[in-house]
């Protein structure tokens, strides 16, 4: 006998998980994220891809099912290099969050702001477990997307007084540090010259494409945290394989990272070895290793991504849209069921 139910689901746009999504909040989330894959008790199958070479674009399936939460999702993510020329974002995403408990879709988010927003609050994460307390200045190379969620999510850990903002194009340098002055409280100055910046700070990020390492190890202070956020291919580099030499700590927020360009490279030349890799930033926040011991050691943070930051900030969001009755219902009809 069958009957029949009734399902909707609730529909959420980029304004609405802005909304709901705060720096701070995406910092909580993506660090119990990385807890849970540090304890164990998170599932996280190999992304797919698909290349779509004739539009110089591809598209990856990110799922991840985090059982201590009991969230389960997917992100849908494409990246098109010739969007710019449409005017659209190179980076589009879409997440689909599930009901673990029947596999009905609970909600449908708009994953561009959530991408860009949980890869600022990793690099947050990874500057709370491995950058000094006292960290108060900071070096920006890329302000971009990520430039601006990355300073939006550490400001969030650190108390960062002065921000050196570095980019190749000045203008767009000029706006990142006008914007900024409105949302942190920090000195911002654009900066020409990246070495003296870089020598200055105690955290530094990189958020660029760059292809060839914009990072020199020779750069860097005593005590210093590097964040690698920008290159995520074995051809992009944006840290020289001194930087990997002098760091006493390199961690991964997944080890899909070891097989990017600034840690492939000094592993082919026989620079670093895998075994040098210190942990995964999971492990770290589990309490299954320290993170920085020493106001000396200089440590460095490498990231690809991973759908566990996807998947916990998009419940997140959606508890909290719910919680506050943000968003639309979308009618996904009636559903045949065996009764």
């Amino acid at each position: 006998m069958e009957g029949r139910t009734h399902h909707s689901a609730l529909l959420l746009s980029r304004k609405d998980v802005e909304r709901v999504l705060t720096p701070i909040e995406a910092v909580r989330a993506v660090e119990n994220a990385y807890r849970e894959v540090g304890l164990g008790t998170a599932v996280v199958p190999s992304r797919l891809r698909v290349d779509m070479d004739r539009y110089d674009g591809n598209m990856l399936v990110m799922p991840a099912y985090l059982t201590g939460a009991n969230a389960l999702a997917t992100k849908l993510v494409t990246t098109h290099l010739n969007n710019h020329k449409l005017g659209l974002p190179t980076v589009i995403a879409t997440i689909i969050l599930i009901d673990p408990e029947n596999g009905l879709p609970l909600a449908i988010l708009d994953g561009t702001y959530i991408t860009a927003i949980r890869t600022g609050a990793a690099g947050a994460v990874a500057a709370k477990y491995l950058s000094r307390e006292d960290a108060s200045t900071a070096t920006i190379a890329g302000t971009g997307v990520q430039g601006r969620a990355q300073i939006l999510a550490l400001t969030e850990v650190r108390r960062i007084k002065k921000v050196f903002a570095y980019d190749l194009d000045a203008e767009r340098c000029r706006k990142f540090v006008e914007e900024m002055k409105n949302h942190v409280d920090s000195d911002f100055a654009v900066t020409d010259n990246l070495e003296n910046a870089v020598r200055e700070s105690d955290i530094v990020v990189t958020a660029t494409t760059s292809s060839k390492p914009i990072i020199k190890g020779e750069w860097l202070s005593s005590g210093c945290h590097v964040t690698g956020i920008g290159s995520h291919t074995p051809d992009a580099r944006e840290l020289d394989e001194e930087v990997m030499k002098r760091a006493s700590k390199i961690v991964l927020d997944t080890w899909d990272a070891k097989n990017v360009g600034d840690l492939s490279y000094p592993i082919s030349k026989g620079i670093l070895r895998e075994e040098d890799i210190y942990s995964d930033i999971g492990t770290i926040v589990a309490g299954r290793k320290p993170g920085r011991t020493s106001v000396n050691e200089i440590t460095v943070f490498k990231s690809v991504g991973t759908a566990v930051a996807d998947v916990s900030s998009a419940f997140r969001t959606y508890e909290l849209a719910k919680l506050k009755g943000i968003g639309s219902s979308i009618d996904l009809g009636n559903l045949t069921k065996e009764t």
